[in-house]
């Protein structure tokens, strides 16, 4: 609207910014006469003052609060500039409580000049409510004022401290916190929380990985055989081990927490929920996995599953005998040898769906003839090959195949060779293995070292496990592995690799001992993840089950004294056949002498766990924790402009 002169009068709250801006105007008539005018407004006030405030406050901390005041005016200002603080829950003043009892200051600015002011605060230890903060500069007949909130972060943070318990076999140990006797001793640490932990069977979780075996989606002959393996292997276990089936109607019908993923569990322990990290479907896939298990023990299931399996088997054996990696395919020569391999591995086990089902043998009789006609003929391209590249047959020409076809072969030596050509080709290789077994990977040198001992051989098998056990690092805590690089082939896999030592040194060596610790790496393996495959899973599955000592009928109760006080285990709630239980101690109960731990374990069979202690501590007297193989460092980067451009320094 306008007045009686013409004149505009506009008002508006303006952002706050001290700028300049550019105001355009337009107006017209009702007969369309126009005008138009352009005018700069200029935001500032005569006398501001600014808080250089910062994003938070922290308990303890000691704080330069500082301001800037700014004359915009020609002529020089004095006055009095005050910052308050008050409680922003309540609005009372606080300035006695954080050292800002002085909070008045003089100041003088020249004009169109700024000066900076500065407080000295301290903020109290014990402060948790936010803070209201209110700067006001007076100089004349000029003011400003600005008010903002800040939280008080606490200055203590919540640490997890932990302690592993690994204990092997019939076997008593001390284990002692030393971080916990040490940081005891602090007088502003306060306890949370003690917890133990602890897996007296971990053999178990072998059994738990079955149902993986039976859950591939895939219609390859691998999966296939996998679900076959699975299905006929739990059937065994079942029949052959009945508090098996006892113990996993225990999870599903009275203990569902046993089939939850690890990751789910402890989920007070952890800093990020489950469900806000990326593992989330890592944890959702082993509890499905687990589920499972109640339904791969359904033995009416598993009866008709394994029936549907050993058809879909029959099915694809082509009419060679060989078998394809998929329907419509032409036959696979190492698809096949990996068929008779696991079909072996069940007989070993004398698993009844393998050892009793004669249209099973008949297939197996099949692929083994059929695998007989691919080394005669491998063996024969490969000589025209050496004449014709005129090579010396006395140098190594063994191929993984080859080796793998021996290991495999070595399964039904009841199976009669029947074609001298065939004979010949396996004479040649098995002279070839005796010359450079050296030279191939561990898992070929373990096939080597079964397939001859199998046969008859000594010499030859005793020097290969002589050589692997050289070559093997022990560990307490680990047990006995090696260190050499994988890969992606299958005679590079890790766990197949290790699988594969354990029937060398159960069946060739007879070590027991060195059984045991390399079945120990293998449940180790287990302990954080799965078994990345289904062909790994089946390998591990059959070394643990199948060699050495039966660590599944382990299930006596171990000894556990934290302090001197030894923990009742009558009153302890056990998972049934892992033995697992987890005990809490609140921070009233938390005492010194907790940091000692003393187990003692009966069976013959590893079992481990772990002691978190939770406590909240001052930051600047927590140290970092170095007794464990596990180190994370964090590094910051600053941005620097140089000569031949931004750097990170």
């Amino acid at each position: 609207m306008t007045d009686k002169d013409g004149r505009i009068i506009l008002k508006f709250k303006m952002n706050e910014a001290l700028t300049k801006w550019k105001f355009m105007l337009l107006g017209h008539t009702k007969d369309l006469a126009v005008g138009q005018s352009t005018k700069e407004v200029v935001t500032q006030k005569d006398l501001m003052v600014q808080p250089n405030a910062p994003r938070f406050f922290r308990q303890s901390d000691t704080i330069e609060f500082t301001a800037k005041i700014s004359n915009l005016t020609d002529k020089a200002q004095k006055g009095k500039v005050t910052l308050q603080l008050f409680d922003a829950s309540t609005m009372k003043a606080v300035d006695v409580s954080f050292a800002n009892a002085k909070n008045v200051q003089d100041f003088s600015v020249e004009g169109n000049r700024s000066v900076g002011v500065s407080w000295k605060i301290i903020v109290p230890n014990d402060w948790t409510s936010a803070i209201t903060f209110r700067a006001i500069a007076k100089a004349g007949n000029f003011s400003d004022g600005e008010e903002s909130s800040l939280p008080v972060v606490s200055n203590r943070m919540l640490v997890v401290e932990t302690m592993p318990l690994p204990i092997r076999a019939g076997q008593t140990k001390t284990f002692n916190f030393g971080r916990m006797a040490e940081a005891s001793k602090s007088t502003t640490l306060k306890h949370h929380q003690y917890t133990l932990e602890f897996t007296q069977n971990p053999a178990w979780y072998a059994v738990q990985a079955l149902p993986y075996l039976m859950e591939y989606p895939y219609e390859c002959t691998e999966q296939i055989f996998s679900r076959f393996y699975a299905n006929s292997l739990s059937s065994s276990i079942a029949n052959a081990h009945p508090r098996v089936k006892q113990v996993f109607d225990t999870w599903k019908n009275t203990e569902p927490d046993a089939l939850k993923s690890n990751l789910h569990k402890n989920q007070e322990l952890k800093t990020a929920l489950l469900e806000e990290t990326p593992w989330v479907l890592a944890a959702e896939s082993e509890a499905q996995q687990k589920r499972n298990i109640g339904l791969l023990f359904d033995l009416n299931r598993m009866a008709d599953e394994l029936g549907r399996a050993r058809d879909k088997m029959l099915d694809r054996q082509l009419g060679n005998g060989g078998f394809a990696w998929f329907p419509g395919d032409r036959d696979n020569w190492y698809v096949t040898q990996y068929i008779v391999e696991g079909m072996g591995h069940l007989k070993e086990m004398r698993v009844e769906a393998v050892t009793k089902d004669a249209k099973i043998a008949n297939m197996v009789a099949k692929a083994v003839k059929y695998t007989d006609v691919q080394i005669e003929r491998y063996y024969k391209d490969l000589m025209k090959y050496i004449k014709r590249e005129k090579l010396n047959p006395d140098d190594d020409h063994l191929g993984q195949i080859a080796i793998h076809y021996l290991y495999a072969r070595s399964f039904y030596l009841d199976i009669k060779v029947t074609d001298k050509g065939t004979q010949e080709a396996i004479d040649y290789f098995e002279g070839q293995a005796k010359k450079y077994w050296l030279n191939k990977s561990m898992y070929l040198q373990g096939m080597i070292a079964l397939a001859t001992h199998r046969k008859g051989a000594k010499d030859l098998p005793k020097a290969i496990t002589k050589s692997l056990k050289e070559n093997s690092l022990n560990n307490e805590e680990m047990g006995m592995y090696w260190k050499y690089p994988s890969g992606y082939s299958w005679y590079e896999l890790p766990i197949e690799t290790h699988a594969l030592m354990i029937e060398v040194f159960e069946e060739v060596a007879e070590d027991s001992i060195a059984v045991d610790d390399l079945k120990t790496y293998l449940l180790k393996a287990k302990q954080t993840t799965h078994w990345k495959t289904t062909k790994a899973t089946a390998a591990a599955c059959y070394a643990l089950l199948r060699r050495g000592a039966n660590w599944l009928g382990e299930n006596k109760t171990v000894a556990i004294t934290i302090g001197d006080k030894a923990l009742d285990m009558s009153k302890i709630k056990q998972e049934a056949g892992t033995g697992y239980f987890k005990i809490k101690y609140e921070a009233a109960e938390i005492k010194p002498e907790m940091a000692k731990v003393t187990v003692t374990n009966p069976n013959k069979v590893v079992a481990w766990g772990a002691v978190y202690w939770q406590y909240f501590e001052q930051m600047d007297k927590i140290t970092s924790f170095k007794e464990t193989p596990l180190k994370i460092n964090k590094q910051l980067f600053k941005e620097v402009k140089t000569d031949v451009g931004p750097k990170l320094v």
